[in-house]
């Protein structure tokens, strides 16, 4: 008997193999792809209204409203100020604080701030406005005191400001009154940090409303460019890694883009992003935390952390309470990007009187025609490609390296010092920013 050549392949191997059973998986995948994104846009969509009928204030809240400024006449005069106005006679003048801290601005601001403080005088809102004539230039002109923190030597031997410890120091000036009025028995629920970006009162109560109240932090949402969101320094998911994509739905870890594909709070180790709600509590007290930048000695390894990332990390009530990043709050960095993010006007409620107007001063009612009948801020088009390119970004590239280099400096950097302890290394990131005369720079 001749032996056989060739071991036929089983029936069955065949069949799996044939045109026929390829395509009909390849369409099986295609399908299931399409269910999925509008399976995410229904529940998008429900979650929104969710939060819509949630953001109604039932009872006082005690607010202090905290915002840093530097060149921003242009939102300030066509959003920020009135926005701010809005809010304040919404929560009541008696509950609210404000304190704005400008720093060396050489646009308007400073007018445009003073604007707003005679508004806020007529309401009877407590306030503090500091208006600092020091620029930029001014203050990197003077030489560092000896032992004085917050300067770098860079690369061509000079010394030079960081920026994040600059911000540092302004964020903890605009906290100052909070400590003085606990100090005689004043208290507030929350510290909402104000960033320079249009909003409305109900993204407000939204904010404050996240996950129910319970939490150690809770951020919108910002754009200036989108469908990109706005502050990748400062975001980290429920692992501390960096976004996946830049776009919808962000995140790596699967505790953070699950959230989000269902519009709910998401669960990040670090956010900020526009605005940020915290418990009044965590700054004041005798453990009450203070803004900082990563030591002196661990930047000059080429390191750089947010402050608004560190904070998280120094806050202990950030893993057991949580940080959360609220994607029905959704704000921008101009008129066009709210509008965009709200494609029928749905951040601004009917008869808010949030003075939410177009640059032009009209009412953005043009704008808000866009997208007119959609039930999520978000297209299918947009969720499925979004749900693909963050699905590639996940299988194809890796922040692995840059964590590990990261790691690697803190981990030497604590070895060359007794006691030395960073618990924002997830915060840190390979760059070293200073101050310039018109702003800042990486070097």
């Amino acid at each position: 008997m001749k032996p056989k050549l060739a071991v036929r392949r089983p029936r069955i191997l065949r069949s799996l193999l044939s045109r026929s059973t390829l395509q009909k998986l390849a369409l099986a995948f295609f399908v299931w792809n399409i269910i999925e994104a509008h399976l995410s846009y229904y529940r998008i969509a429900r979650a929104e209204q969710e939060s819509k009928a949630q953001a109604v204030l039932r009872e006082p809240i005690r607010v202090y409203i905290a915002s840093l400024h530097w060149n921003n006449e242009k939102i300030l005069r066509s959003d920020w100020n009135q926005g701010v106005v809005d809010l304040v006679k919404a929560l009541g003048p008696e509950n609210t604080f404000v304190s704005v801290y400008e720093s060396g601005s050489w646009d308007n601001s400073k007018d445009a701030l003073r604007e707003l403080d005679r508004e806020l005088e007529k309401t009877g809102v407590g306030k503090k406005i500091v208006l600092d004539d020091a620029t930029h230039a001014d203050l990197i002109s003077k030489p560092p005191s000896d032992g004085e923190e917050g300067w770098i030597t860079i690369p061509d031997g000079r010394k030079a400001l960081r920026r994040i410890p600059y911000l540092s120091n302004l964020r903890n000036l605009s906290l100052q009154p909070l400590l003085e009025l606990a100090e005689n028995g004043t208290t507030f629920d929350y510290v909402l940090f104000l960033g320079d970006v249009v909003f409305s009162v109900s993204d407000v109560i939204a904010l404050l409303k996240t996950n129910k109240g319970h939490y150690a932090a809770a951020c919108s949402l910002d754009f200036s460019k989108p469908p990109l969101f706005y502050d990748t320094f400062a975001l980290r998911d429920a692992h501390g890694h960096v976004h996946a994509s830049q776009t919808w739905p962000y995140f790596r870890a699967s505790a953070s883009r699950n959230a989000m594909v269902s519009g709910q709070p998401v669960p990040v180790t670090s956010c900020w992003n526009g605005i940020v709600a915290m418990p009044a509590s965590t700054f004041t007290g005798l453990r009450g935390l203070r803004f900082r930048g990563l030591p002196d000695s661990l930047a000059a390894a080429h390191l750089e952390a947010s402050e608004c990332c560190l904070i998280h990390a120094d806050n202990p009530a950030s893993r057991s309470r949580g940080v959360f990043l609220n994607p029905a709050v959704r704000v921008g960095y101009s008129r066009a990007a709210y509008d965009r993010v709200h494609p029928d006007g749905e951040g601004i409620g009917e008869g808010e009187g949030t003075g939410m107007r177009s640059s032009s001063g009209g009412s953005g009612s043009s704008s808000r025609g866009r997208g007119r009948g959609r039930k999520s801020w978000l297209s299918l088009t947009e969720i499925y490609l979004g749900l693909w390119k963050n699905r590639l970004a996940r299988w194809f590239t890796t922040p692995w390296f840059e964590e590990r280099e990261v790691k690697g400096r803190v981990r030497r950097w604590v070895q060359a010092g007794e006691g030395r302890e960073e618990r924002g290394t997830f915060c840190a990131v390979d760059e070293m920013q200073v101050l310039v005369h018109n702003g800042w720079k990486h070097l």
